[in-house]
């Protein structure tokens, strides 16, 4: 399947769902385990994966990680193991400042393996023993080669439907031999949502719209999208179970909820489009404006990571319940 414009960012910020994380000529190649870093699981090696191209055997616990995948890289980090290489997000934004990565990263600048398509040549000058792509989007054909380099872990199934984030995280951490440092991570994350849900009463049963606009072209996002995990995560109901979904201006009533958060266009940008001034959550000030996506908060949201998502949280919460009393 295609990486639609409205999926892009979910860990790409772009023509869409934004990593620079070092200039592609780099030749430094980071230890997978940094000083400070937790140590490994107990798994038992050899670990079993299946995925949408059949099943991987990993043989033993990996020393060098490339990660494919546009937001892999965060779920290693999580987990104490920096890549070796990283693929390119594709956005706006300076992934390389990423706040919520640098000290998983303790100074290490990864070179990238591709933005738009995985640079195969790259991948295999890096010596990999374990080649990470669980929201890659590759193609059969990309398997089928970078399996000759190393095992590959593909994306979950051939729709390359996302993985919610305690999955993904579980995933890496099994492939990784990590899998009790998975779970602590998952029960921070889980932690921080469970107090923003207790602090916040008013979010339960409460509707959310999302609008994100790209080069002029309004999506409605549904739960296909990395970024509405956030949202749901808080009690709010986006929809439903659902594919994000590009609207004409005439349908863009389909996002008037109880309260609507825009991606892209800012609060003064709107100022004059009629129709949407003309929706009732816009009247009673139940907006949240996110801005642009070259800024922490839109990455945040798009990696969707133990990571990045108590940044996310940070910046999202308060403006949510600023929205839903009408400020």
């Amino acid at each position: 399947m295609t990486r639609s414009p409205a999926r892009l960012l979910a860990a790409a910020l772009t023509a869409v769902l934004a990593v620079a994380l070092a200039a592609c000529s780099s030749s430094e190649q980071p230890s997978t385990a940094p000083p400070g870093s937790a140590p490994p699981g107990a798994a038992t090696f050899p670990v079993t994966v299946q995925h949408a191209f059949g099943e991987t055997t990993i043989p033993a616990e990996p020393e060098r990680v490339v990660t494919v995948g546009f937001n892999d890289v965060d779920f290693a980090l999580a987990l104490g193991v920096v890549p070796v290489g990283v693929r390119d997000n594709i956005g706006e934004y300076d992934e390389s400042k990423r706040p919520w990565a640098q000290a998983a990263l303790n100074g290490a600048t990864p070179p990238q393996v591709g933005g738009n398509e995985i640079d195969i040549e790259r991948v295999a000058a890096l010596q990999p023993d374990l080649i990470l792509g669980i929201y890659s989007f590759m193609t059969q054909s990309d398997y089928d080669t970078l399996s000759r380099i190393a095992p590959v872990v593909a994306q979950p199934t051939a729709d390359n439907a996302a993985m919610g984030w305690q999955d993904q995280t579980r995933l890496t951490g099994k492939v990784l031999g990590r899998s009790a440092q998975a779970e602590q991570a998952i029960a921070d994350v889980e932690a921080r949502f469970a107090a923003a849900r207790a602090e916040n009463p008013q979010f339960a049963g409460k509707t959310l719209g999302i609008d994100f606009v790209v080069d002029g072209q309004i999506y409605k996002l549904g739960t296909d999208d990395l970024r509405t995990q956030v949202f749901t995560g808080l009690g709010l109901d986006v929809g439903g179970k659902g594919d994000s979904t590009p609207l004409s201006p005439e349908r863009i009533s389909e996002i008037d909820k109880d309260a609507i958060v825009v991606f892209g266009p800012t609060r003064e940008e709107l100022a004059g489009d009629q129709l949407f001034q003309s929706l009732d959550a816009v009247k009673n000030g139940h907006v949240v404006y996110l801005g642009g996506f070259d800024t922490d908060v839109a990455s945040a949201l798009g990696f969707g990571s133990p990571l990045s998502l108590p940044t996310a949280l940070d910046a999202v919460v308060p403006q949510l319940a600023q929205a839903y009393q009408g400020t």
